[in-house]
């Protein structure tokens, strides 16, 4: 492994600037700034992580796999080549899927009449989304677009900060001058006013939980409106697709409209559309890092890294339920695409901070939810169901995990209990810790469930009982704390909705 591999040389290079300069929100409340950091160390797993990365699958590689496929004696502790500790493994054994598929649930029929297809079947299934005859582009006002941008920003570009203030900008006047020819730039400022309305409606279910007359109207016009933007702007998308050209400027414009529909198409909970749009942009996005021009524009350079960071989250979302869906490769090389740094993407500072960090945050979990995935659940190299290994690599997680934890920013600091959070980004990511702990510990279930056909409960040893309250516990916190958080409701209602179905 040369230096420039190292883990330790990655956080030096990425923290560079961090300590040059301290974020705001660190430098009002003293904290050490770690803007930039990895939240979630991994030299301590590096020895874990050399496992065999098997590149043979089963007879079927779509079987499920449930405690009952595992060989219990099976110890998967081979040397052999270096499997990435962010990646997620294809076929792994966590999807509901494989969860319904348990013979524990051979006694509970309720839970699987439904499920009698494939959620893959199922939704390929569906009917396709039909355009509209009408290709008369909608008109706004001055202020109304203003309105819209900003609910994009504030939102949006908030949860996934990728477009610049001049960018925004440029929208904003293109949007206002009504010229909407058959461009990568009509197609892109139609796609922001899709999304801006989009946001506003998922702000009133935040806000209005009991909503009136008036304000059910206004969410049906939000919704017309954004479905309206994203039909008119969907009728160029292969103007986005068709651009490869190399000057940084044409490459990430055009990189950015298939991003964005790749989200439009998560608010519809159309997963395999929305899927497809990232493995488009995700597949150009490696294609224009690995032919990276010396004289690049840097901030090109970082809205183009930043585009690949968030193909690599929503990307992983959808793999972490669809495990047999083929991956863009972007995991691969994640350990050596910097992390967000430097970018304008807000008029104000804290704004843009908060946004580069809670970015930042969303990443490192996203990595240790993968690092779970491939750890536990993998399907040849997986250790869930050996009750011999599978507690000394939870404790582990779970320590990274209680790390991400503690090294979040003070306004999106939360405690694991049931109090309201004033901050809907620190409420979302409270979401995601106690995903995240449920997945580690799941293990401590199936080896209990294992054991009641030969044991009884009085004969389960203490650490059972402790690992299986963990994570039911963190089941009931993370349902009870389940609301409208605008991130959840735009980007995560379809797979919530697998969760709790």
């Amino acid at each position: 492994m040369s230096l420039e591999e190292t883990p330790e040389y990655r956080k030096r290079k990425r923290t560079s600037h961090a300590k040059s300069e301290p974020c705001t929100t660190c430098a009002n409340t003293g904290e050490e700034c770690v803007y930039g950091t990895e939240a979630v160390p991994s030299a301590r797993v590096s020895g874990m992580l050399d496992g065999k990365a098997s590149s043979q699958y089963h007879t079927s590689p779509t079987a499920i796999i449930s405690p009952s496929t595992i060989n219990v004696g099976h110890r998967p502790d081979s040397p052999g080549d270096h499997m990435s500790n962010a990646t997620l493994s294809a076929f792994h054994a966590s999807t509901t899927e494989s969860i319904l598929a348990w013979p524990h649930f051979d006694d509970f029929p309720s839970l699987r009449k439904d499920h009698s297809l494939s959620v893959f079947h199922l939704e390929s299934s569906r009917a396709p989304l039909a355009p509209r005859a009408t290709t008369v582009h909608p008109y706004a006002s001055r202020s109304e677009i203003d309105r819209v941008v900003q609910s994009f920003q504030r939102n949006v570009n908030f949860w996934y900060p990728t477009m610049s203030v001049a960018q925004a900008a440029e929208v904003q006047v293109h949007i206002a001058a009504g010229m909407f020819a058959d461009s990568v730039k009509s197609c892109l400022a139609l796609l922001v006013m899709a999304l801006g309305c989009t946001s506003e409606l998922v702000r009133s279910y935040e806000e209005h939980e009991d909503p009136d007359s008036d304000e059910l109207e206004l969410r049906s016009h939000r919704c017309a409106m954004g479905q309206l933007y994203f039909d008119c702007a969907f009728k160029k998308i292969y103007l986005a697709q068709a651009e490869c050209t190399i000057p940084a400027p044409r490459h990430t414009k055009a990189l950015t409209p298939s991003d964005y529909s790749s989200i439009f198409f998560a608010f519809l909970q159309r997963p395999l559309q929305a899927w497809s749009f990232i493995h488009a942009t995700a597949a150009k996005c490696r294609l224009l890092l690995a032919y990276n021009p010396p004289d690049a524009n840097l901030a090109e350079q970082e809205c183009l890294r930043r585009i690949f960071w968030s193909c690599y989250i929503l990307e992983s979302d959808y793999l972490a339920e669809l495990s047999a869906l083929p991956q863009t490769g972007i995991a691969d090389i994640e350990s050596s695409v910097p992390l967000p740094g430097e970018f304008q993407t807000h008029l104000s500072q804290n704004d843009e901070e908060q946004s580069s960090l809670y970015f930042l945050a969303c990443i490192s979990m996203r990595r240790l939810l993968n690092r779970v995935h491939n750890l536990l659940y993998a399907r040849d190299t997986g250790v869930a169901f050996d009750n011999h290994q599978f507690p000394s690599v939870v404790a582990e997680l779970a320590h990274q995990l209680e790390e991400w934890k503690d090294l979040l920013p003070p306004p999106f600091q939360f405690a694991v209990d049931l109090r309201p959070l004033a901050c809907t980004a620190g409420a979302f990511l409270r979401q995601r810790y106690l995903t995240c702990k449920s997945v580690i510990y799941r293990p401590y279930l199936t080896w209990a469930l294992s054991m009641t056909a030969t044991a009884t409960v009085d004969n389960f040893p203490p650490q059972l009982f402790e690992g299986c309250q963990v994570c039911l516990e963190a089941c009931w916190l993370h349902a009870q704390n389940l609301r409208s958080y605008p991130h959840t409701v735009l980007v995560d209602t379809w797979i919530c909705s697998l969760s709790y179905d």
